[in-house]
C-alpha cells in the first residue's frame, strides 16, 4: 500500500498516522506539504490527519480545505481512489465538499480527550473489512468540535445508503446517548461519500495499533485497507 499523509500548518498527528501506516503496511508513507500541487505517483491512499490546521481559525478545516494540495486530493477521490480523514481531517473533508455535513462544537462546549467506544456498522467497505459488522471497538478521541451535524434530508440519505460506518456506542454496542459525548447527530462518528472511497471519522484509530498503548482496536482499519488494496492489485 502506497500512502501519502497530507501536512498542514498546525496539524500535529501526522507522525502518529505515519507510524501506524508503516507498522501495518510495512511501507513508509510519503509526507505531502499543503502547498504542493500533486500527490506522489501511484498513491493508493491519501490520509488527512488530526490536529489544528491553521489554528482552527474561521471554522475548523475551512482554510486547509482551500490549500493547493486539496485539488489533487479531490481528483484522487473523484477517480475512485481511497481518502481517509481523521479528526481535523474529517473537518477538512467536509469543508472541501468531499463529505456532507459539518462538525460543530461539542454539545457540552468542552474539549473531549478520552477513549470512547464505536460500533462498526458495516464490514463490507475497504475501511471496515478488518472488523465484523456490529463489533464494538475502543478508540481515543481528542476534539472540541466533533459534533456531526447535517440537515434531515442528508441524514436520511446517509442512513438509507448505509454510509454511516462508525457510531458512538456504549461498551455493549447499544446506542446510549450517555456515550455520545459530543452530541453528534444519530451518534455518527464516521461516514463515507457516495462512492464509498472517502471516509471521515473523528476518533483516532492510529493511536490504538500497538500493544504498548493498551489497546490495538485501531489496527483493523489499517489492516483492512491493506487487504482491500492487495485484493484490488
Amino acid at each position: 500500500m502506497k500512502s501519502a499523509v497530507v501536512v498542514f500548518p498546525g496539524i500535529n498527528r501526522e507522525r502518529d498516522m505515519a507510524r501506524a501506516l508503516k507498522l501495518i503496511s510495512g511501507r513508509e508513507p510519503s509526507m505531502v506539504w499543503h502547498a504542493d500541487t500533486a500527490l506522489p505517483p501511484a498513491t493508493d491512499l491519501v490520509v488527512i490527519p488530526g490536529g489544528f490546521s491553521y489554528g482552527d481559525y474561521l471554522r475548523c478545516g475551512a482554510i486547509a480545505a482551500r490549500a493547493p494540495i486539496m485539488d489533487a486530493v479531490r481528483a484522487h477521490a473523484a477517480g475512485g481512489a481511497l481518502v481517509l480523514g481523521v479528526c481535523n481531517g474529517f473537518q477538512i473533508l467536509c469543508e472541501a465538499g468531499l463529505l456532507p455535513g459539518v462538525l460543530m462544537r461539542n454539545q457540552a462546549l468542552k474539549f473531549i480527550s478520552r477513549d470512547l467506544f464505536l460500533r462498526v456498522e458495516r464490514s463490507d467497505s475497504p475501511f471496515t473489512r478488518g472488523y465484523n459488522a456490529g463489533q464494538v471497538i475502543r478508540v481515543p478521541v481528542a476534539h472540541g468540535e466533533g459534533n456531526y451535524v447535517a440537515d434531515a434530508e442528508t441524514l436520511a440519505r446517509l442512513e438509507d445508503d448505509g454510509r454511516v460506518l462508525f457510531r458512538y456506542a456504549a461498551p455493549d454496542g447499544s446506542l446510549d446517548p450517555a456515550w455520545n459525548l459530543n452530541g453528534a447527530s444519530n451518534a455518527i462518528a464516521g461516514i463515507v461519500n457516495a462512492g464509498g472511497n472517502v471516509l471521515g471519522m473523528m476518533p483516532h484509530p492510529e493511536n490504538h495499533v500497538e500493544p504498548e498503548m493498551g489497546c490495538t482496536d485501531g489496527r483493523g482499519l489499517f489492516a483492512g485497507l491493506v487487504e482491500a488494496l492487495d485484493r484490488a492489485a
